[in-house]
């Protein structure tokens, strides 16, 4: 079974490798109900029982499809995280009437009574005050109605996260592609000041949008050709040593203890319990020495998400 670490201060006990279900809503390629069914069935039975969601996947679809699978399943049995705030690549509204309106469509579609966790969904794309302000007091409301257990927030800039926890309470936060084997900004600047603080950390995207994976790179990847280039070398490498990169990316991202949790979502099962298999076999520490040295030259290289203000 999957090893379980400490979220914060919010009690919660989570796998150090959850299940992320974006895939369920079409992200990234068609997925019949089988997969869907059965990929959250792989996850559940591996010990990956924090699954995280956003009405933003699929348009609902992720959340509508979580409610199917999670059915017959006791609600003790498992975690749930969603989100509020970003409904579709432009469509951004975390007002407090929609924040009410979103947790209660939420529930609706995961048929359940209380969500675990609820984030505000990727703010760096408004101005980011709004959330202190507005967003966050009206999340505060749903946790006293027992709606949500925990709140908080997640984005890719690592500049998010000191201006809302300077200004504002929050249970945890997601940050995602910068904790891997290329780029760990996350953990080099803001994971140790979270800590300190007693806020949960929760990371996603271990092979940071299939760029450390054997996969054919997608045509939306964001990373320069420079980092593109050099993970393809480091994927040969892990190749010719009887190894993937994939797997040592997985790996390597859970093995950080400061890291509550890593999310990685897939619609097919059989990657699921692969991934399972994989968080409970040693790391190569000499083999993850030798991928960054080849990554060094690019190493933290990222790329601007939001508003240029916020990053």
């Amino acid at each position: 079974m999957i090893t379980t670490r400490s979220l914060g201060h919010t009690g919660l006990q989570v796998p150090i490798l959850s299940f992320g279900a974006s895939s369920l809503g079409q992200e990234f390629r068609a997925v019949t109900l089988d997969e869907a069914l059965g990929s959250v069935k792989a996850a559940l039975d591996c010990g990956l029982n924090l699954i995280d969601t956003s009405p933003f996947y699929g348009r609902g679809m992720s959340e509508v499809l979580l409610g199917v699978a999670l059915k017959a399943i006791p609600r003790a049995d498992y975690l749930l995280c969603t989100k509020l705030g970003r409904y579709s690549l432009e469509h951004f509204d975390f007002s407090a009437k929609r924040v009410a309106e979103s947790v209660d469509v939420s529930l609706h579609r995961l048929g359940t009574d209380h969500l675990d966790i609820v984030l505000c969904h990727d703010i760096e794309f408004v101005p980011m005050q709004q959330i202190v302000d507005e967003t966050l007091p009206a999340l505060r409301k749903v946790r006293e109605q027992g709606k949500a257990r925990f709140i908080g927030f997640s984005g890719y800039p690592q500049r998010i996260f000191r201006f809302i926890c300077d200004q504002a309470d929050v249970d945890c936060v997601l940050n995602y592609n910068q904790y891997t084997l290329q780029n760990t900004r996350f953990a080099d600047e803001t994971v140790p000041w979270l800590k300190a603080r007693g806020i949960g950390v929760m990371n996603a995207g271990p092979f940071s949008a299939r760029l450390l994976t054997d996969a054919p790179l997608p045509h939306w990847l964001k990373e320069p050709e420079e980092v593109k280039a050099a993970a393809r070398t480091a994927a040969d490498l892990c190749r010719a040593r009887g190894s993937s990169i994939a797997k040592l990316a997985l790996q390597f991202s859970i093995a950080n203890a400061d890291i509550a949790t890593t999310v990685a979502g897939s619609a097919n099962p059989a990657n699921v319990r692969e991934w399972a298999r994989w968080a409970a076999e040693p790391l190569d520490e000499e083999l993850v020495r030798d991928v960054q040295a080849l990554l060094a030259p690019v190493r933290n290289i990222g790329h601007v998400e939001g508003l240029p203000e916020n990053n």
